[in-house]
């Protein structure tokens, strides 16, 4: 009898440690200037928050290791083109709010600078709340976000949510009409459609292809290619409930890959100042987008599939 509840208990710890790695663990860890982030006991990224003009996550990491974003200028890389230096891995910035530059890096640029934590959790999802501030280069603040973080393990690829609300300081918040923005990586130089070692492509919900998806609306963007000797790609996913969904899309042939709601000057040719967007005084903006790494192409990742699970409220 000894030995048979011996051998249950046996079996009912392998269960729970089964269960446990199916469910998957995020740490978020402290460290100089930002959080590490480990996925399933495995790198995932840091999340930057001081000694830059902004905060991002560096460097996007798949789950076998495959580093999906540029290193330049955070790191040096092989085979990298060093442009574009305000283009950090992973960002949210906009090239005009109330007149401000807050996608450029320069002397005319303004900031978005860290304030605090609201919460940092590991576990099962992992989550990196903030409040910031968008400050001008004579010191004005022009508006404040809270952003949130979510990380899911356990998947066949990684995916993460991202979600910001913003809100004017001392009056109206205006996003101008402008191509330069907003939700943006720029990818490994290898996932690149066009480049000295790219070798990537690109799709939208639509169906379109490559260079004709830039300017173009749709609910998600795919953009994959090789790395390390494999093809993965990373899919953007607009909220239905973002403001102007589906959104227009900011993706370049170098591996620039961004959702932006509001230039449509630019991606539509219409007169100048269509694609602004005002938060009266006093009311918030939110944005909500979630980020999918996949292995293969859209179609192996099962990209379309994804993007229904997150609108029906699903988190991996």
């Amino acid at each position: 009898m000894s030995r048979r509840y011996s051998a249950l208990g046996l079996c009912f710890a392998f269960a729970l440690v089964a269960l446990e790695v199916m469910a998957g663990n995020v740490t978020i860890k402290e460290e100089k200037g930002k959080l590490r982030i480990e996925v399933d006991g495995k790198y995932f990224a840091d999340y930057v928050y001081e000694g830059y003009s902004r905060p991002f996550l560096f460097p996007i990491s798949g789950p076998d290791g495959a580093k999906m974003t540029r290193n330049w200028p955070i790191a040096e890389g092989r085979d990298e083109e060093q442009d574009h230096p305000h283009h950090k891995s992973f960002w949210w910035a906009h090239g005009d709010m109330n007149g401000v530059d807050f996608w450029a890096e320069g002397k005319e640029s303004g900031k978005t600078v860290h304030e605090a934590f609201t919460k940092v959790q590991s576990g099962e999802i992992g989550m990196i709340a903030s409040k910031n501030k968008y400050v001008s280069k004579e010191g004005k603040v022009i508006a404040t976000d809270e952003r949130m973080l979510k990380i899911y393990p356990g998947s066949v690829g990684r995916t993460f949510d991202f979600e910001i609300t913003l809100s004017g300081v001392d009056g109206v918040l205006k996003f101008g009409d402008t191509k330069e923005g907003t939700m943006a990586v720029r990818l490994a130089e290898t996932m690149r459609l066009k480049g000295k070692v790219g070798k990537g492509h690109i799709v939208n919900s639509e169906g379109v292809k490559d260079a004709d998806t830039w300017g173009k609306r749709a609910k998600w963007v795919d953009y994959y290619g090789p790395v390390g000797g494999k093809i993965v790609g990373l899919a953007i996913f607009d909220h239905p409930s973002n403001p102007r969904h589906p959104t227009w899309w900011h993706v370049r042939d170098y591996g620039l890959f961004a959702a932006n709601p509001f230039g449509l000057h630019d991606f539509e040719k219409k007169e100048k100042g269509a694609g602004d967007l005002t938060v009266k005084t006093g009311e918030k903006i939110t944005f909500k987008y979630r980020f999918y790494i996949h292995e293969g192409d859209e179609k192996q990742g099962k990209v379309s599939e994804a993007f229904e699970r997150y609108v029906k409220g699903g988190t991996n």
